[in-house]
């Protein structure tokens, strides 16, 4: 075949395909999932999502399940941004053995709801101790922790305000409300007492205290060799990022985007190898006919009356989880498909003229197969590999929600696993459940479009349905 007949193929193709709009709208979608996987590395604001999505230290100083920040254009009440204050005053004094650095940070606070923490964050050598105070806007300070470092070489380490200065915030707000029993104690945020006004209700109805906070770090270095450097305060915002963050403080937005590849690539391998599999068996049983043909049809049979699903469950609770060996047991089963329709077709071909003169010719069994019949059943493979494009999807999504997925990788149904035993449901975070799901669903519908065109343009009666 020429190059200019294979031109002017794709261009014919081209031109029935765009009439159907379905068609556009799904190529439109998967040229922007293609756009997505290339600019991934500009776009998601944690470059080591894929590789460090199981690693909790990666993400320690985000917040812990906040909402995306556009959520403050529907809100009354404003909620604080993550901040990373790296300017500070410093003042150091030598006492007889003992010397002192004292860093003081500025944090303006003028939102409604407080940020979620406050950490304090240092590289240390030998054993300092460290006490934090915080003076509010309205002049009243107080002392937050006083710990003691254990001896260490270049080791760094965080102070959280929220976990370290529950019981003095709790002290605190007692200065001006009734006490809390235990439970309330326990889930109190330490944030929401040292950010709102000192008067009564400071525990169930905090007011914000809007205004400039100075946070300030007295460490006391008793040894001449003892250092602290790379001082800053972190302050993990009540909303984070474009799609929030889950429970253990990843960012949502990086673990949507970094699974987009991870779909196309399960959804078109398995395609690939099951129609392709699937199309020359059927040939093949077309072709050979008799006995032969009887007894494929059996074997087809067999693949056919197994559910996969339960197997796939089995398999992947049995064996390490991959998304290798997951491809190859989807293609294994999904390859039936697409055979009755292939054999049918198979057997008008083979009553064709130039099959019969091919044979006469000494042509052998393969050659006819592969260059005279499989030929002519490409575009119906194209068609049949974009429909079952989704199916391999939510299989894949469905073998992950039961927790039975790879997890070396990040895909849409591990994240909808974590958000299920993370109690995204019962919490009501919405950010935690909605995006992946509708991520799952927006790749479904675009090869599903693309599929349901081809096959209007493959089969003209359905033009009219």
């Amino acid at each position: 075949m020429r190059l200019e007949d294979i031109t002017q193929g794709i261009r014919d193709f081209w031109n029935e395909f765009k009439l159907v709009k379905s068609g556009i709208v799904g190529v439109l979608l998967l040229l922007g999932f293609m756009v997505i996987i290339f600019l991934e590395p500009l776009i998601i604001p944690f470059p080591q999502a894929n590789s460090s999505w199981r690693d909790i230290r990666y993400w320690e100083d985000n917040a812990r399940s906040v909402p995306p920040v556009w959520i403050d254009l529907f809100s009354t009440k404003k909620h604080a941004r993550s901040k990373k204050i790296t300017q500070f005053t410093e003042k150091k004094e030598n006492k007889t053995n003992m010397r002192t650095n004292k860093v003081t940070f500025t944090y303006d606070y003028s939102k409604d709801v407080p940020p979620l923490d406050v950490i304090f964050q240092c590289r240390y050598s030998g054993s300092p101790v460290v006490i934090l105070h915080i003076l509010r806007p309205d002049n009243l300070p107080l002392e937050l922790v006083r710990k003691s470092l254990k001896n260490g070489n270049n080791t760094t380490t965080r102070i959280s305000i929220d976990k370290d200065a529950r019981k003095k915030a709790n002290s605190f707000g007692l200065r001006f409300d009734r006490p809390l029993n235990n439970i309330d104690q326990q889930m109190m945020n330490s944030t929401n007492v040292l950010f709102s006004k000192a008067k009564k209700g400071i525990f169930t109805e905090p007011d914000p205290l809007k205004g400039q906070y100075k946070i300030t770090a007295e460490i006391f270095l008793p040894d001449t060799s003892d250092a602290v450097q790379d001082i800053v305060i972190l302050l993990p915002g009540s909303v984070s990022g474009l799609l929030g963050t889950d429970n253990s403080k990843r960012d949502l937005w990086s673990g949507i985007i970094a699974g987009v590849k991870w779909a196309l690539l399960i959804g078109l391998l398995t395609s690939f190898i099951s129609v392709s599999i699937g199309v020359i068996y059927g040939v093949v049983c077309a072709y050979l006919g008799g006995w032969r043909d009887s007894l494929l049809q059996r074997i087809f049979e067999i693949f056919l009356s197994i559910p996969l699903l339960p197997l796939l469950i089995v398999m992947s609770a049995i064996f390490q989880p991959s998304i290798y060996i997951l491809i190859f047991m989807m293609s294994l089963f999904f390859w039936v498909g697409p055979v009755k329709t292939v054999r049918s077709i198979g057997l008008q071909i083979k009553e064709e003229v130039y099959i019969e003169a091919s044979k006469a010719f000494g042509a052998s069994s393969f050659r006819i197969v592969f260059k005279h019949m499989v030929p002519l059943l490409i575009p119906y493979s194209f068609a049949s590999m974009a429909l079952y494009v989704p199916q391999a999807i939510v299989y894949e999504s469905s073998i992950s929600l039961l927790g039975l997925g790879d997890s070396t990788i990040v895909t849409w149904g591990q994240i909808l696993h974590d958000a299920l035993t993370g109690g995204a449901v019962i919490n009501g975070q919405w950010w935690w459940i909605i995006p992946p799901g509708l991520a799952i669903a927006l790749m479904g519908m675009t090869f599903a479009f693309i599929g349901f065109a081809m096959d209007k343009i493959l089969h003209p009666k359905l033009r009219t349905r």
